[in-house]
Formats: structure tokens, C-alpha cells, sequence
């Protein structure tokens, strides 16, 4: 909330873009368009009624039974079995009457009426006696947490509200196995972005923001496929291709083995396909030694699942109650289960009661388990100490003794990382890195190639805590290959270090002037220029990740006489292009900035990439004609917006947020800005202008 107004940070809409649907409504509700997630539908919704209001009464009642049973209210497999357990009132359970009052029951009931006439209005249920005692206070918290939580900044006036509207294109690239350009991909459907991307030896896989899947190899030719692409046969697709046998279901996330993959949907059911040699697939070998087509793990229809992790020759699988199961090649003891025999279905691994597992994390041969408190567990190979499990122990006359663990066939606390509250692991072939809870990266394992990130190639015992290019800076992604490592900072950064041979470290052929097989001991910047990363994973010799970037961004401000608007357009392909050098295009990009206090992170952009303030008239024309900038309702909004005049300052955005020790203007000079800004040339853009406060996004 911003004082009176309302703004909503928007994902995407199937089907198309919803900030063109807002605008084709002319300001009108959607009263006749379904728009939101099915699990809240209301029984007439269901049945093609015409939308009312008390369907928004029914969705807080299944928000309301869905706090108090931590269970969905109706669910279902299909959207189709679920609009029939709406409209038949079919519950996936009660509420518990030992925990909770009648009269709170009562008052879920009553939203839940299947007769839309029957439900209460907004008005009665405030009215109702539990709530009225309450209301007082509720509404003080609302208050409260709606206030604005700008952070200081220092400034000589005070700032008006500002509502940046960007809009960002979200892509999948590729590289390594011999390519050394990152590979745009734009064969996936029209109209899907990538959520989730994993890469296995020899084939990589895309979840899509519609739930789906993708498949295709990564191998340059002569490895035979065990049908690990899901598609009923064994032919080798270069391109994205969706897994068609999962039509209708809601895929959630997805690991790759080394011939094989398996993943997991939003119901928390498993579905494996490709090679079975070591009993991945989870069902004892009933299927032959091939999988071509995906099949569902019964085994887990009555447990679901919450995240599933593939070795190259074994998984793991976390349950929703933080349950932990393994299966596949037990070699080295990976599996954790005390032994190295293979199992070839889910086998309970034995966890203390008093942890609390959140992640689970498969290497190649080895697996790591993660708590909620920040621990790490781990089990399988430990060569080159890629485990963390290694100890260097003081002796009693200051003499130091180094233990080392060849392999562990139970899961084992790495107490070497019992110093930091790990959050993130991201296991290799020969070594790993973790993301501790202040995002600083920590990597060990072997340093053959400085695959390590610290500036050297020599032998490395312990655990490292990178500085060098990355000091300062918080990591919000990391990977790990086959002795190289790609990692994506907060301030949209991506890094690679390690070994560069065969495309690994995505070198253009200017930077490894010394071969193919060249090798780089510090992180090194890579892509061009700024890029968000939301997913990234390497394998082998592979990396895949998910880049966002701000294709155009508008200002719009509001004064006293109207409203103006400012846009700022930018090229969108990794490395810069379009109409300056590189240095200008990347002092206008606009990019996601760090808040050290936690708080919100707001858009940027310098003053000097805005066309300058126009006028009322030309905002209307311009902004909500042809380039349809500002809707009907936000332009409303900003009309009744406070104005406060802003200087005429010849400083630049980053010398006016250092300059924390000039004193405030006073209100004389105050007002003669105002004046000055009221006569000021239209040719003339105002220079210091700040803009850095609310970003609304809207995405395909």
C-alpha cells in the first residue's frame, strides 16, 4: 500500500499477457472471465454461473479452512475431478473441532455453503461476534503493515511517490560440451518461459512457468540414449521438446541423471523414465532395463514428495512430512543407508529425529542433506575432500594432524561447515560450493584446474570463503561441472571460473588465446552485460540457466497539473548492442538493487536515459494511446497525487545518495524550486531526479 493506492507485483497469465487484458476491460472488472488459481473456484464458477460477488466469499472460506487444516480445501489430480468435488461439496478433509471453536467452524461453513445466496456478505462476517471483539485490533495491524517502509536516503527534498512500470523477457541459454557462446533457445512454444532448468550428462530438461516439460541432449553425437528424454523412444531430439505423456499434469520440478530423469508434480507425485540399470526408476526392474515412457512411482502415492535430487547413478527424494528416501547405485555408501548394495525402490534413510531436513542434493557419487538449521550431512565418495567430511585436529604439543574420510556409507555431519548457516550446496564432480545464509560462497574439493575461485591452482584441506572478485558481494546461485563453477550474484553478476576447455566457461575465442583447454583460478564476469538469474545448473560439461533482463522501463510521476512520463528502452541480448557503446547502454539498465536492511528492492535508472517530462495532455496521448503506457485507473490514482517539486541538480544519481551530509533545504528555498520547476523550459529535462521506489512487473 502506498498511502491510498494499491499496487500488486503481477507474475504472468496463461493464454497472454494480463496487463493488455486490464486494458482491454476499460476499467471494468473481469466478470466474465475466469482468472486465478481453480483450487478457490466456487460451485456456480464451475457450473458457467455468471461471476458475483459471493464467489470472493467462498475463496476466503478455502483460504480460512486452508490456515486452519494446512490442506487444501478440495484437490484433485485434474482440473476436471476437481471442479466436480467443488461443485459436490467433496472435501479433502474437516476441520479438527479440538483445536478450533465452533464458532470459528461455523463461520467457515457458512462461506462454504454451495448456495451462493446462503453466504454471508463481507459486512456480516465482520459483524460476526468473532471478529467484531477483534476488529479494533485487526485493523491497527493492517494499518500497520500497509504503512511505507521506505528506507532513508539522504536527499535535500523530500520524494514523492513514484511508480516504475518495467517489463522483462525471461530466457534459456546453453552452453559447453564444445560450444563456448551461450545458445539462445527460442524453440520452446510461444508464449512459455522457463521456471526451473537441470542439466544431466547427457540431455537437459525445462519446467516452464505452465507447468510442463521439456527435454532434449546436450551430447555432440555416438552416446546412445536409454530414453531419458521421455518421449517412447530412444532418438536423440537436439531441440526443446515437450514430454507430451505428461500432458495434464502439473510438473513442479525435475532432476536429471546420467541416463535417466525423474520429476515431480505439484501433487507430490514421482514420475521416472530412461535407463533402470541400477534400479532408478524406483519400481524393482518390473520395466525392463529401459524406461521410454514416464512412470508414476506408486510407491509414493499415499506420501507425496517435495523435492527429488539425481546422482548420476542413484536418487533421493524428500517428503512433504521430511521424510528421506534413496534408491539406485549404492557404491561409497551415497545412498546413506549404511551399506553399498543398490536398491532398486525407495528405501527409508535414517535421519536423527532431532533434524529437520529441508534439501536434499545429489553429486555424482555422493549426497548431501541440508536442515533447516543450517547444517550439512553427507554420505558417499569424499575424494579430494568434495564432501567436506575431512578434519585437521591440533595435537597436544601444537602439532596438527590431518584425518581424512575416504568415503562414508552414512550421513555424516560436515563439521567443517558447522560455522556457517549453509543454505545452498551445490555438489560437482570433484568438488562442491555452498551459499551461506549472508550469501557468501564457500567452495572445497579438489583445485586441479581453480575450480576453487581462490586465485591459484594449489592443493586446498579445508573449506574456502571466496573474496577476490566476489568479496562483497552476496551470491544468489552457484553450479557446479566437472571442474568448473558458474555462479549469479544479488547485483546481477554472473561469474565463471575453472577449467575452460570445451566451451565450459562460455570464452569467446579472443579470451583464451592460449588454447581450448585454458584455465581461470579467479571468478571471472561472463554474459555480457547486467542479468538476473532465477535458475542455473551444470553437469559435466554443460551449463543451462534462466536470464531475465528489463526490456523498457516507464516512469510515471504525478504533480500537481498532471502526469508525466518518462520511458527508458534497452537491448536485451547478452553482451549489449543497440544504439550507444556499451558503457552508456549499461549506465540506463535497470536493474534489481541490493537492499543491505533485508527490505524491499526497488528499480533504478538514471534520470539522463528519460525523454524529459511531458505534459498532461501529451502523457494521456502518448502514454495510453499507441504504446498503451498507463491504464485508465492508475492514471485516476496518480491525478489526486501529492506533488513535491525536485532539484535542479547537475549531480549524478551516485554522488546524490553519498552526499548524506547536506543539510535539508529550507522551506523558502523549497518554494522556490517549486517555482523554478513551474517555469522550467519543456525542452530542458530536469537532471537529478530520482526515481527508485515500487516496480510492477508484468510478464509473459
Amino acid at each position: 500500500m502506498d498511502n491510498t493506492t494499491l499496487l500488486i507485483e503481477l507474475e504472468y497469465c496463461n493464454g497472454g499477457n494480463l496487463y493488455d487484458k486490464i486494458l482491454r476491460q476499460k476499467d471494468k472488472l473481469f466478470e466474465e472471465e475466469l482468472v486465478g488459481t481453480p483450487y478457490y473456484m466456487s460451485p456456480e464458477l464451475c457450473q458457467g454461473v455468471k461471476y458475483n460477488f459471493k464467489s470472493d466469499i467462498w475463496a476466503v472460506g478455502c483460504v480460512i479452512f486452508e490456515l486452519l487444516t494446512l490442506k487444501r480445501t478440495f484437490d484433485a489430480t485434474n482440473p476436471l475431478n476437481l471442479c466436480v468435488k467443488i461443485v459436490q461439496g467433496i472435501r479433502a478433509m474437516e476441520v479438527d473441532s479440538s483445536q478450533y471453536s465452533l464458532e470459528l467452524i461455523q463461520l467457515v461453513h457458512a462461506c462454504l455453503d454451495q448456495d451462493p445466496e446462503q453466504r454471508p456478505t463481507a459486512d456480516e462476517l465482520l459483524d460476526l461476534p468473532l471478529l467484531r471483539k477483534r476488529r479494533r485490533e485487526m485493523e491497527e495491524k493492517v494499518t500497520l503493515l500497509n504503512a511505507p517502509t521506505r528506507r532513508p536516503r539522504s536527499s535535500t527534498v523530500t520524494e514523492a511517490p513514484i511508480a516504475v512500470v518495467t517489463s522483462r523477457t525471461s530466457e534459456v541459454y546453453v552452453w559447453g560440451g564444445g560450444k563456448s557462446t551461450p545458445q539462445k533457445l527460442d524453440v520452446i512454444k510461444s508464449g512459455c518461459s522457463a521456471r526451473q532448468v537441470c542439466a544431466g550428462n547427457t540431455h537437459f530438461a525445462v519446467v516452464t512457468v505452465e507447468k510442463e516439460l521439456y527435454t532434449w541432449v546436450n551430447m555432440q553425437g555416438g552416446t546412445k540414449l536409454h530414453g531419458q528424454l521421455g518421449h517412447g523412444d530412444k532418438a536423440s531430439y537436439r531441440q526443446p521438446k515437450h514430454v507430451e505423456k505428461l500432458q495434464g499434469k502439473a510438473i513442479h520440478q525435475v532432476s536429471c541423471g546420467d541416463d535417466f530423469t525423474v520429476c515431480v508434480t505439484d501433487e507430490g507425485q514421482l514420475y521416472a523414465f530412461g535407463s533402470d540399470y541400477y534400479g532408478c526408476m524406483g519400481v524393482d526392474k518390473v520395466s525392463g532395463s529401459e524406461v521410454l515412457e514416464p512412470m508414476q512411482l506408486n510407491f509414493f502415492l499415499s506420501n507425496p514428495v517435495e523435492q527429488v535430487s539425481c546422482g548420476d547413478n542413484h536418487v533421493v527424494a524428500l517428503t512433504r512430512n521430511k521424510e528421506v528416501y534413496s534408491w539406485g547405485c549404492g557404491e561409497y555408501g551415497r545412498l546413506g543407508l549404511d551399506s553399498e548394495e543398490d536398491y532398486y525402490t525407495p528405501q527409508r534413510v535414517d535421519v536423527p529425529k532431532a533434524l529437520i531436513i529441508v534439501a536434499v542434493q545429489c553429486g555424482c557419487d555422493g549426497t548431501f542433506l541440508l536442515t533447516q538449521s543450517g547444517k550439512v550431512l553427507a554420505c558417499g565418495l569424499n575424494e579430494f575432500n568434495k564432501l567436506g567430511l575431512n578434519q585437521c585436529m591440533s595435537g597436544i604439543i601444537n602439532h596438527e594432524a590431518y584425518h581424512e574420510v575416504p568415503y562414508t556409507t552414512s550421513f555424516t555431519l560436515a563439521k567443517q561447515l558447522s560455522f556457517y548457516k549453509i543454505r545452498t550446496i551445490a555438489p560437482g564432480k570433484t568438488h562442491t560450493a555452498a551459499i551461506d545464509e549472508r550469501g557468501r560462497l564457500l567452495t572445497f574439493g579438489c583445485n586441479k584446474c581453480g575450480q576453487l575461485g581462490v586465485g591459484n591452482y594449489k592443493k586446498r584441506l579445508g573449506i574456502n570463503l571466496l573474496g577476490g572478485p566476489l568479496g562483497g558481494k552476496q551470491v544468489i546461485r552457484v553450479s557446479c561441472g566437472d571442474e568448473f563453477t558458474i555462479a549469479a550474484t544479488d547485483d546481477n553478476h554472473i561469474f565463471a571460473w575453472g577449467n575452460g576447455g570445451n566451451g565450459r566457461l562460455a570464452m569467446t575465442p579472443t579470451e583464451r588465446p592460449h588454447g581450448s583447454d585454458i584455465c581461470t583460478s579467479w571468478p571471472r564476469p561472463i554474459f555480457g552485460s547486467l542479468h538476473h538469474v532465477p535458475d542455473l545448473s551444470c553437469r559435466g560439461w554443460h551449463t543451462i540457466l534462466i536470464v531475465e533482463k528489463v526490456l523498457n522501463s516507464k516512469t510515471i510521476r504525478s504533480n500537481s497539473s498532471g502526469l508525466s512520463i518518462g520511458t527508458v528502452v534497452q537491448s536485451s541480448s547478452p553482451g549489449g548492442g543497440g544504439g550507444g557503446s556499451g558503457e552508456e547502454e549499461d549506465s540506463q539498465q535497470e536493474s534489481e538493487t541490493p537492499d543491505p536492511s533485508g527490505g524491499f528492492r526497488g528499480t533504478m535508472e538514471a534520470d539522463r536515459g528519460m525523454e524529459g517530462l511531458i505534459s498532461p495532455t501529451e502523457a494521456v496521448g502518448n502514454s495510453c494511446g499507441a504504446s498503451s503506457s498507463c491504464p485508465g485507473w492508475l492514471r485516476k490514482e496518480l491525478e489526486n497525487a501529492e506533488f513535491i517539486p525536485m532539484p535542479d541538480s547537475p549531480t549524478p544519481l551516485s554522488a546524490a545518495f553519498s552526499e548524506s551530509e547536506k543539510d535539508t533545504l529550507p522551506y523558502e528555498e523549497l518554494q522556490g524550486l517549486k517555482v523554478a520547476s513551474e517555469v522550467r523550459p519543456e525542452h530542458q529535462p530536469p537532471v537529478g531526479a530520482w526515481v527508485t521506489e515500487l516496480s510492477v512487473f508484468y510478464l509473459n
